[in-house]
């Protein structure tokens, strides 16, 4: 009577994985079913602390299937729980596996499918980009945006919204696809079906100075999160500075960040994310996209160690969504999660499939950085009953999504409410803030301080002269941040009675950034695209610039005006060799 039976099974025990939130082994199980009525077959799989209604299922109706495949190395710590996977092998309607193969909640499969098939159909159209990423994201990004994340669309620079940052840039069609949903004027349909067209606000990767609503620019590999990690750094110490016990918060915002394989693949990544931890940024939460595909085909052909562990050890809260490509309760839980945890920066580590929907080609290289062509685009939207024209987007979806227009601006005005109250307590403080963070604007007398020591200083190295510069400023501009390489003695560029930004005293202006000269520049990008006033410097040998020459060339294109300090860059230092 068009029911599925059980063709066959098999209960996997994954060896190596960590241990579970009860200390148990991950394990997955497996069935085949089939519909012999229909000649339809579905592979059915899911982590064994899963059950059936939140396991993942694919679907093809050729005859053949989307793997649910497994992941090595997975602590289990979000989903629905079950004691075994015995309990989850029980028969189900056609009808039911079909709507398995997503989230099971129809409107929520409208709004994340809206999202798919704007970055299909864009990709399609300009025949170049990087279609599966915003597939296989666009259920966290669903979840992020719709239920969690705090903006304005009709005011993208409001000081107190949460950052969004897409380190994975080359899926900017997911970044485009929320911005148009959620109400901001920067991205209109138009400007979707002209992506990576030339003089386009819709590029290849995300640019700041190009689309209002994108944070910071990305695109090379590792550089988001070290941005994201410079985001989260400056709210940190901004909230240290200008929050009291006895007033409303007018600092108090998240930093969201998306990245993947390549960007854990990264050197600089991991010199950002270690300060992350050693910082306690309890405010940055990033998302791992753990699909274990990239450019050259699966991750494990160069890619084996164990990424949670590692980033345990730097200090951060691991969380892991298994089924991320179905697991709304699972992903809305793990970012509660996430927020609760205010002394540890949170990774959740989302396992999905790129390309999720695409029968022939989820799972694979060939979803990752070309269009899906014609025959696939349509069997996709066969096998996601997706019934739109391309670029339709239905009208129940943006009256939804369109609903964070008022309450972005209610909750800017509430916010402002709050720093009138603020205000009326502490005036002096509420004036730099303005002046600052609001306005951007540098305080009146930094050009004089500037003269007044210039005056006062006779013949010296010019690494003296920027010595006596850099602490002329820091008593006039109280948003000048920064430091060294571990060379803070060498390039003198230690702000005197200003203390060290650390866990224990995050008011403090000295950034102590170890021998991490890339993800130095990295986190000071992030530090300035904050646009809350803040001016960031960084300081190495020259020589020594040749580390972090990609975040350089970032902080030219993205326009952010950080600061480089160089010194030792005479050929008559010489007693250290060519090295140096």
């Amino acid at each position: 009577n068009g029911r599925l039976f059980l063709w066959s099974c098999l209960r996997t025990q994954i060896n190596g994985g960590g241990r579970g939130a009860h200390g148990e082994r991950g394990g997955e199980w497996y069935c085949w079913v089939r519909n012999k009525k229909k000649n339809m077959q579905a592979f059915v799989g899911g982590a064994a602390s899963l059950n059936a209604e939140s396991a993942s299922v694919a679907v093809n109706r050729r005859g053949s299937f989307v793997n649910a495949r497994s992941s090595h190395s997975r602590r289990v710590t979000r989903g629905n729980s079950s004691s075994s996977s015995s309990s989850a092998l029980k028969m189900v309607s056609a009808e039911t596996a079909a709507k398995l193969a997503q989230t099971g909640d129809e409107f929520a499969d409208k709004v994340i499918n809206s999202i798919r098939f704007l970055a299909v159909d864009a990709v399609e159209k300009a025949n170049s980009g990087h279609p599966g990423m915003p597939m296989g994201m666009a259920p966290t990004s669903y979840v992020l945006w719709d239920q969690h994340m705090k903006f304005n669309p009709k005011n993208p620079n409001w000081v107190n919204r949460d950052r969004f940052v897409l380190s994975c840039g080359h899926g900017s069609m997911l970044q485009y696809a929320l911005l148009h949903l959620f109400g901001y004027d920067s991205v209109s349909m138009d400007d979707i079906k002209q992506f990576r067209q030339i003089g386009s606000v819709t590029p290849g990767h995300p640019e700041n100075f190009e689309t209002p609503g994108v944070e910071v620019t990305t695109g090379p590999l590792g550089q988001g999160i070290c941005n994201a990690v410079g985001i989260a750094a400056a709210e940190t110490h901004l909230a240290a500075v200008f929050n009291k016990p006895d007033a409303p918060k007018i600092v108090d915002n998240y930093t969201y960040c998306i990245l993947g394989d390549g960007c854990m693949m990264e050197g600089v990544a991991s010199e950002a994310c270690s300060l992350a931890g050693h910082w306690g940024l309890g405010k940055l939460i990033a998302f791992y996209d753990d699909n274990s595909i990239s450019i050259d085909g699966r991750t494990d052909i160069s890619f084996t160690e164990d990424v949670l562990k590692r980033y345990e050890s730097y200090g951060w809260q691991i969380i892991n969504v298994p089924a991320g490509n179905t697991d709304l309760a699972g992903l809305d839980a793990a970012i509660k999660e996430a927020k609760a945890c205010t002394d540890k920066p949170t990774l959740i580590n989302v396992t999905t499939i790129i390309g999720y929907g695409s029968p022939n080609k989820a799972d694979s290289y060939a979803v990752h950085g070309a269009a899906l062509g014609k025959d696939e685009v349509q069997a996709t939207r066969d096998y996601l009953g997706w019934e739109y024209e391309p670029f339709e987007i239905p009208s129940e979806v943006t009256d939804h999504t369109m609903r964070k227009i008022k309450e972005g601006a209610d909750a800017e005005a509430a916010w402002k409410k709050d720093f009138e109250a603020y205000k009326e307590k502490y005036p002096e403080e509420a004036k730099v803030f303005e002046e600052q963070c609001i306005n951007n604007s540098l305080p009146s007398g930094w050009e004089d301080a500037l003269k007044k020591a210039g005056e006062e200083c006779g013949a010296m190295a010019t690494r003296q002269l920027s010595e006596k510069m850099l602490n002329a400023l820091a008593p006039v501009v109280p948003g000048l941040v920064g430091g060294s390489a571990d060379l803070a003695g060498s390039n003198l560029t230690i702000m005197k009675g200003f203390g060290n930004f650390l866990k224990e005293t995050p008011e403090g202006r000295n950034i102590r950034f170890g021998v991490r000269e890339h993800g130095m520049g990295a986190i000071c990008n992030g530090i300035q695209l904050y646009n809350a006033g803040l001016k960031a410097y960084c300081a190495t040998f020259f020589i020594f610039t040749d580390y972090m020459r990609g975040a350089m060339r970032v902080s030219a294109l993205s326009q952010s005006a950080v600061i480089y300090v160089m010194t030792h860059d005479s050929v008559f230092l010489g007693e250290d060799g060519p090295t140096h």
